[in-house]
């Protein structure tokens, strides 16, 4: 069965920076080892399948090429550009329906898009021997939810890090977020998560659902501009409102076509 599929690079300007992220739209829900083959075909970090829900919204879920993941940001970015700029031109704003994560919003924001999402706020944690490890060092700070948190002292120290993959892997969780004040913004970070089949994340949208309280808390601001300075790079315009993270940031369409799918 032929299924509309798109490539967005989400979190960008252009083509070729941010996160690339695969759209795919289907009838319904097939079993779960086809979607891990579609994203595994795929070969971007997340590729994001969309099923019609009742008031013209869409359930979502989210496959790395090895796994299945309870949230993600730039590919929720991604559809809705899909829905908001080739399915239905027009429309201010989508609701996506998630297993784990809830209703999530994407609605326009002059020339951006703009998530709405859970905020994930972090805990102090001492920072496993895994972690310490993969650093190479201990942190300033660490703190955990999802993911690990390492804050450290500069933006330099996040974009020199090389981290131990292998030690990353070994954490008690989903991944391990860097952090920093940055230079010419509020706060930068990078993301790894080699055990979900993405050894560095180029732009992480759910990682600021962290993030972005940790930062606000300590800043005394709600509204801060991110950077995730990873290679290809991505900026994020983060709100804290209450529960919720508002996150906004460019989109840039790549590729649209078919994908022959055995339905």
């Amino acid at each position: 069965m032929k299924v509309r599929l798109y490539q967005v690079d989400a979190f960008a300007r252009r083509p070729f920076a941010g996160n690339p992220a695969a759209v795919c739209l289907l009838p319904r829900w097939p079993g779960d080892d086809l979607l891990r083959d579609v994203a595994a075909e795929n070969a971007v970090p997340e590729t994001a399948f969309l099923v019609p829900a009742a008031g013209g919204d869409y359930d979502i879920r989210w496959f790395t090429p090895e796994v299945e993941v309870d949230l993600c940001g730039h590919a929720t970015l991604a559809s809705g550009w899909v829905v908001l700029e080739r399915l239905g031109p027009g429309r201010g704003a989508v609701a996506f329906r998630s297993r784990e994560a809830g209703l999530l919003g994407v609605e326009r924001d002059g020339e951006r898009l703009a998530l709405d999402f859970p905020s994930r706020p972090a805990r102090p944690a001492g920072p496993p021997p895994a972690l310490v490890a993969a650093l190479g060092g201990e942190p300033r700070e660490c703190w955990k939810a999802r993911d690990y948190v390492a804050v450290l002292s500069s933006e330099a120290e996040v974009r020199s890090l090389r981290p131990d993959l292998a030690a990353v892997r070994a954490l008690d969780a989903q991944g391990l977020i860097v952090t920093a004040p940055g230079e010419a913004c509020d706060f930068v970070s990078r993301y790894f998560a080699p055990q979900a089949g993405i050894d560095e994340d180029p732009v992480t949208g759910s990682a600021h659902c962290t993030l972005a309280p940790l930062w606000a808390e300590r800043l005394g601001r709600r509204e801060l501009a991110a950077r995730q300075v990873s290679r290809r790079g991505g900026e994020l315009w983060c709100e804290l409102r209450g529960d919720r993270v508002r996150i906004a940031g460019h989109v840039a369409p790549f590729l649209e076509g078919f994908a022959e799918i055995p339905l």
